[in-house]
């Protein structure tokens, strides 16, 4: 069982950690799970959504990091960015296979009168946004919110993603276009408040 997720990120694995866990030597693999901890669960918590399923995000990570340590031996070493780039790809699956099971509810965004009224400090308009935004991505479909979450929120350039979600750099284009899209006509009466 993997323990909560700890505060301090561990230094990226270099080619020695990476060829011991993939022998399956435990502090190895621990310092593979330290690593990929705080990434992987972020990439869960945006891909399930926040409202309700801080636990069910916890888990999945769990569950991806799981899936990761196993699938260490067929891992051949390129490099951190291809190390985290297949370990990301893990985790989407999870998330995604979790999605088709159980989609998400859909969640109301703030009715035009909330909008149109004055909000008293910045802080609660901030977070009517934040919150608008999180609930516009969660509408997204799967396939299109793990384009997207990978390239918002992980940073990963289009080939890194086309080689996680194993797509054509084309489908990729396609489906952050498709997700900017949605998500700007989602959010459009925010402009407007």
């Amino acid at each position: 069982m993997v323990k909560p997720l700890s505060t301090q990120a561990a230094p990226a694995p270099d080619a020695s950690v990476l060829a011991a866990a993939r022998r399956a030597e435990p502090w190895a693999q621990r310092q593979i799970v330290l690593h990929l901890q705080a990434p992987v669960h972020r990439l869960m918590w945006r891909m399930l959504g926040s409202a309700g399923r801080s636990e069910l995000a916890q888990d999945l990570t769990q569950d991806a990091l799981l899936r990761i340590v196993r699938a260490l031996p067929g891992f051949r070493d390129d490099g951190e960015a291809k190390f985290r780039t297949w370990a990301l790809t893990i985790a989407t699956r999870c998330a995604i296979d979790e999605l088709r099971r159980r989609p998400l509810p859909t969640v109301a965004m703030m009715s035009s009168a909330a909008s149109d009224a004055v909000l008293p400090d910045l802080a609660i308009e901030r977070a009517a946004i934040g919150g608008a935004i999180a609930a516009a991505i969660d509408e997204l479909a799967p396939e299109i919110r793990a384009t997207f979450v990978l390239r918002a929120y992980h940073d990963m350039d289009y080939r890194d993603i086309a080689e996680a979600l194993e797509i054509d750099l084309g489908t990729v284009k396609s489906r952050l276009w498709r997700a900017r899209a949605a998500l700007q006509r989602r959010l459009e009466g925010l402009r407007h408040g």
